[in-house]
Formats: C-alpha cells, structure tokens, sequence
C-alpha cells in the first residue's frame, strides 16, 4: 500500500521528486525532496486532483495528466515561478486488466543547469561578438611607421595619456591610420589584458545600430532572436571600446551613448533590468565634430565627454617620409600572401612619393595589392601604374616645357627597359631602337637633366 509508512520512508530517502496519483488524477502521495524542490507541502497537494493543483497555480501543467491521456510515459517541464523550472517525468502503472492503476512521476531541479546553459550561451555570444567586433587580419602594420614628426607627436601624446581613463578622440582624414593609434592606446593602457572593441558607426543602418550597441532581451521585437544578444557595451566590459566615425551616430543613440558614459550602465532592448559596464572609450570621426554641433547634428554635451584629448592624425600627403616604408611593407605583405616575389622599380617608389593619395594609407594598401596581383613580372614598373595615377604631376614639376617633360619620360623608359632586360642590347630590342642608339640618348638625356646638355641640345 502507497500509505504503508515503510514505503513512505523509502520515498523520503530519494533526492530526487516524487509525486504520485491514482488512475483518476488525484494525489496521493509525495515525497519531501518534491516538497523541498517545489516549496509546496504534502498536506497540501494530497487527495487534490491534478486539474485543481494546476487550476490552484502550484504548477503550469499536469504530467500526470498527459500520461493518463496518453496512456505513455511523458517527460516535460514544469514552471513554478519564471525563473524556477522542474523536469518532471511520468510513468504509467498498468494492472491486469489493462488499467492505469497509478502514474509515478519523477521530478528534477533544472533551474541551476538551465541557468548554467544561459550562462553558456551568453558567454558563446560574448565570445562572438568580441571575435567579431575585434581587431582583424591586420590592414595596417603591427608597428607605424613613425619617421614624421607630426606623426611622432601623435604617438607620443597617445601613449603619454594611454594609462589614465581619460577619453580619447582621434580626428584626420578618412584612411590615415585611427584604428591603428586607437589599437596602440589600448596597448599601453591599464585595460590591455581585457578586449578591444571596434564598431563603425557610418557602416551599420540606425535600425541594426542601437541593437548591436546595447544588445537586446529574447522577444525584445519581431524577429529577434529567443535567446536574446549580447550587445557591445557589455562585450567591450574591463576593456576598449573604439567607436569610429562616431559623428554618424544618430541623435536619439547620442543621449543614451551619453547616459551610458556618465552612470556605467544601460538598459538592452527591450529590456528592464539596467546592466553594468565599464570600458575605456576611444571615438574617431573624420568630420569636424564642433561644425557638427554648430549644425545641430552633434550634440554639445556628448563632445565635451568624448573629447577630454584630442588628437588629430595628419594626412599621408603631409607625412611623405612615410610613403615608401609603407609600400616596402605592404609589398613584402602581399607577396607573402600570394606566394609572389615582385619588387619596386626605384622610379614607382619616386613617383608615388609624390603622388597626393587622397585616401591615404587605405588608397595606397589598395593599390599595392592590385600592382601585386596583376603584375605579369617580378620588377613593377610605372607601367603598371593605373591610367589615374599618370597625371601632369608625374611628368615633370608645373612650368616646365613640353620637350623638357619629354626628355624625362624618354629617360624613365630607358631606364625602365634596362631593369627589365638587363642589358642595353635587350633594352633596345624591346623599344625598337638600335643599341648605339639607346646608349646615346641615355647619355645625352642623362646629361641634359643634370645641367650639362652636350652640343646636340645647344
């Protein structure tokens, strides 16, 4: 008999729940892990069928039941509160005669490991989003080339507040190198061990941008994930968190970016309960951000905050010592990407010195790329310079005469096919010209160009 004390007794010594019912529904019996794991007592729940222990709130639904409608057994889970869930287990006991005499039901606390499953969810996605806003395959060099002045001082002062919380914002033309120096503030700062966030404000619609920034609670809006998303102010938590082209940030993100940077919390999407954060704030715009204000389309207040040290990149045109290290690095960069091995013809390196590069050192990671890839021989000349890239300014310095122009671009050919070919004999077999002929025009244009024209020029 279920009432029998000794089997009570047996009941009692197991860890997990039991709960048993008649072939009818109603309670009988359960045992004190059932009324630890539930909080409900066994004077309660007896002689209750289980459409009253359902109807009363005790549970959400009855397994018990589904076993006697199913005539199987029946596993599911059971909510006691919202955040306290059961998975309960129901056995049938058939007699002899076919009937559901009793249904057993095992119960266990799964509130800890669906909490422990949350968990791991939510670090998989704070793993996601911080491999997937951090640094990548590294566009620029892991060192600068520091050999500008103007560029020196920028790093310079970059490193001299690196260590302090001050917030950093880091203006300059679109290309000049922002990441890099916001990546070497975090180096040298207190939160180098912790992650260094990157999002670009201009790259995502406004629609995507506050859900990527804050994150959001599962069902926060239609389409959203059940699971919910880790937002980037949580990701970049103990670490940096780099806001680049921040000038696009719209207004409505611009008072909660506010909000977040003054109290160290935020609420995700959808969301009520406020969660911590705290990370260093490096931003970067190439927009004049106080013309912005002027033009109500930057707010005041959040300049003041994000812009407690100012650094302002130069572009590449004004920095022209750096130009030649970057090609030297990039070149050996790609050739070891694609398994090639081309070098500079020393009259590209001086042509693209002078060149203006107006979207700097992107522009010139771009083109060293493209010269790599499509060059049909290992010495890239200026001939396979792109068609904009052979402009007025590469023939010569402004004011001087077209047969003066016309002499250095017969020079650089010269001089171009004896790199390639090697000897002077081959050189002129490739321009279609007779060796002698070539060796003369060398001489004579060579002496031309350093003052000393011979009697052919007089």
């Amino acid at each position: 008999m279920f009432h029998g004390d000794n089997l009570q007794r047996v009941l009692d010594a197991m860890s997990d729940g039991v709960y048993i019912t008649d072939g009818n529904g109603v309670t009988i019996t359960v045992n004190k892990a059932y009324e630890r794991i539930t909080g409900i007592p066994k004077r309660t729940l007896q002689g209750m069928h289980m459409s009253e222990v359902v109807k009363a709130g005790y549970i959400s639904r009855s397994v018990s039941l589904e076993v006697l409608k199913e005539r199987r057994a029946v596993t599911l889970t059971q909510a006691l509160t919202d955040d306290h869930k059961i998975l309960v287990s129901g056995t049938p006991m058939i007699d002899a005669r076919g009937r559901i005499e009793y249904v057993v039901t095992t119960v266990r606390d799964v509130t800890e490991l669906l909490q422990a499953k949350r968990a791991e969810e939510q670090l998989e996605q704070l793993l996601n989003v911080r491999e997937q806003y951090g640094p990548a395959q590294h566009d620029w060099p892991a060192e600068p080339f520091i050999v500008s002045p103007r560029t020196q001082a920028c790093y310079e002062l970059a490193k001299r507040v690196a260590n302090s919380a001050a917030k950093v914002l880091l203006q300059g033309e679109t290309g000049t190198g922002k990441t890099l120096l916001a990546r070497t503030i975090h180096q040298y700062s207190r939160c180098s061990s912790g992650p260094f966030i990157e999002l670009n404000c201009a790259a995502m619609p406004e629609s995507l941008l506050e859900a990527e920034l804050f994150g959001y609670v599962p069902g926060a809006f239609t389409g959203a994930s059940n699971k919910g998303k880790t937002g980037l102010l949580e990701a970049a938590n103990n670490g940096t968190l780099f806001l680049d082209e921040i000038g696009d940030l719209p207004l409505s993100l611009q008072a909660k970016l506010l909000k977040v940077i003054a109290e160290k919390r935020f609420l995700p999407v959808g969301g009520t309960e406020f969660r911590q954060t705290n990370f260093r704030l490096i931003s970067a715009s190439h927009h004049d951000l106080k013309a912005l204000v002027a033009e109500s389309r930057f707010r005041a207040d959040l300049l003041y905050r994000i812009c407690v040290v100012p650094i302002e990149l130069p572009a590449l045109r004004e920095r022209t010592e750096e130009i030649e290290p970057l090609l030297e690095h990039y070149l050996c960069y790609f050739n070891q990407q694609y398994e090639f091995d081309c070098r500079w013809h020393q009259s590209v390196v001086e042509r693209l010195t002078r060149y203006d590069w107006p979207g700097n050192i992107r522009e010139l990671i771009n083109l060293v790329e493209r010269l790599v890839v499509t060059s049909e021989q290992a010495l890239i000349t200026t001939a396979h310079l792109p068609r904009e890239l052979i402009g007025e300014q590469f023939l010569g310095k402004q004011g001087l005469s077209l047969r003066h122009r016309m002499d250095e671009l017969e020079l650089r050919l010269i001089s171009e096919a004896l790199q390639v070919h090697g000897t002077t004999r081959a050189a002129a077999q490739a321009l279609g010209i007779d060796q002698s002929t070539l060796v003369k025009k060398q001489q004579r244009l060579k002496a031309k160009m350093m003052g000393n024209p011979t009697q052919d020029d007089e």
